[in-house]
């Protein structure tokens, strides 16, 4: 087991791998910017070491500091978290290159399933249904439109190295092709440094569902269930709930073990997330592969039982799984709510401030993983996640009433600070998601009234 690992990331995921670490005797390095001098992740590590400044670039993402971090620390590993290095096949080269276990898949993999056009690619050589599109990343906007045509029309350009519902368009006619091509190649290269693209059908009023798999290094694979993660905005997730209501058993069956087959078939290790796309006539296809810790994994801990975060720990130092698919069952409905500090009257604009007043709901079966505290700045340079609140009960009734109330407990305020603990009221409360029957389109047909009246003459 290692005696100390480096978290190479910030906010409530650094915590929650912290108190991973902890459980398990394992000494932590914390990693900070200037901006993030008195989080809490600082005050609970067992060492701290500054490596820049508040932008990313300079600090979360600057890999020679966090390399040179974890080796004047004497960290044999580091875990990353999500989002910033977690999926960089790079960094993970580099670690393995001064003897640092990177906690997570192999740079191999990484590169291969980090390619969206490869890993679609790899997937479907597996046997895993993938939606018809182009097979390699496109090379001009020409063929971009021809593949279009042979697939049929709405269809979604997407960024090769993208990632977290960024570096996407969704085109429904011929005549906006040329510019969402142009748009997004220019977006995929400002926010991943690759302006990469492919293409594939765009499935309207679909639901997303995805599959958890944890993989160990002697060859053994399992899946925890799947999530639906149909509430989003912007292609960014807003709420999710396992295991996913009203699929059928033969389906959910399915989809899980299309996951292990695939993660088995280009020797995945560690925890990963098969992402697939539902339509209205039960037919799943993949999306993408996610090569880290997803920001949902709490509700498939709280219908399982299986602490993922140690999972990753134990598989990267080479322990075999501690679980196998029999010893998996899922008991209950679990749901995760984002309290992020946005304003949805305003596009979901991020609201950056200092926090007068921080206040998480408690009771029984409520888990709230978050960073934040009275006194907190919330600053403009990382994501706008305050808290993730998540509720279990015996089933989805109790779960949504639970999370209502949680919800209704919780208390933020700060000068300008907004959150979106009320747009999540509504939602929980929208006839649509309380039957189930609710897809991806939700919050775009909640916010339907607000936009038409905003753009009423003289609004």
């Amino acid at each position: 087991m290692f005696s100390t690992v480096l978290i190479a990331n910030r906010g409530e995921i650094a915590l929650r791998v912290a108190r991973a670490c902890r459980e398990l005797g394992i000494r932590t390095v914390a990693v900070y910017s200037t901006a993030d001098r008195d989080s809490a992740v600082v005050r609970f590590a067992d060492q701290a070491v500054h490596i820049g400044p508040a932008p990313s670039k300079a600090s979360y993402l600057h890999v020679p500091a966090v390399v040179e971090a974890a080796l004047l620390s004497g960290a044999e590993a580091i875990h990353p978290g999500y989002g910033f290095l977690s999926e960089d096949p790079d960094f993970a080269e580099i670690c393995e290159a001064n003897g640092i276990v990177f906690i997570g898949p192999s740079p191999r993999v990484m590169q291969q399933l980090g390619d969206k056009a490869a890993a679609r690619t790899a997937m479907a050589a597996a046997g895993l249904p993938v939606l018809p599109g182009s097979t390699a990343a496109l090379t001009t906007a020409a063929e971009a439109k021809e593949i279009a045509q042979q697939t049929g029309y709405p269809v979604i350009f997407k960024a090769v190295a993208g990632g977290g519902g960024r570096g996407m368009a969704v085109v429904r006619d011929p005549d906006s092709l040329l510019s969402a091509y142009r748009e997004t190649r220019a977006h995929a290269r400002a926010v991943f440094g690759d302006d990469r693209l492919y293409l594939e059908r765009f499935i309207d009023d679909a639901r997303h569902v995805e599959v958890q798999v944890l993989c160990d290094r002697h060859g053994s694979a399992v899946h925890l269930g799947e999530r639906d993660c149909s509430v989003q905005r912007r292609h960014q997730k807003l709420m999710e709930e396992a295991p996913a209501p009203n699929l059928p058993e033969e389906l959910r069956t399915a989809m899980c073990e299309s996951a292990v087959r695939g993660a088995l078939a280009v020797g995945y290790t560690g925890a990963g997330t098969f992402e697939f796309v539902l339509t209205p006539s039960h037919e799943f296809y993949l999306m993408e592969v996610n090569c880290r810790l997803q920001v949902e994994h709490p509700v498939t801990e709280m219908v399982t039982g299986v602490d993922i975060v140690r999972e990753q720990i134990l598989i990267a130092a080479g322990r075999p799984l501690s679980v196998s698919q029999p010893d998996v069952a899922l008991r209950g409905v679990a749901v995760e709510c984002r309290v992020n500090a946005e304003d949805p009257a305003r596009d979901f604009a991020p609201t950056p401030g200092p926090l007068t007043e921080f206040v998480p709901p408690g009771g029984p079966f409520v888990r709230v993983d978050t960073h934040s505290f009275p006194g907190w700045q919330v600053g403009p340079d990382y994501d706008s996640l305050l808290a993730k609140t998540v509720v279990w009960a015996p089933d989805r009734e109790q779960a949504l009433a639970r999370m209502d109330r949680a919800l209704g407990e919780f208390r933020v305020g700060g000068d300008g600070v907004r959150t979106t603990i009320d747009f999540l009221r509504r939602t929980l409360a929208c006839p649509e998601f309380r039957a189930a029957e609710h897809t991806t389109g939700l919050v775009g047909k909640m916010l339907e009234p607000r936009a038409a009246a905003s753009a009423a003459p003289g609004a």
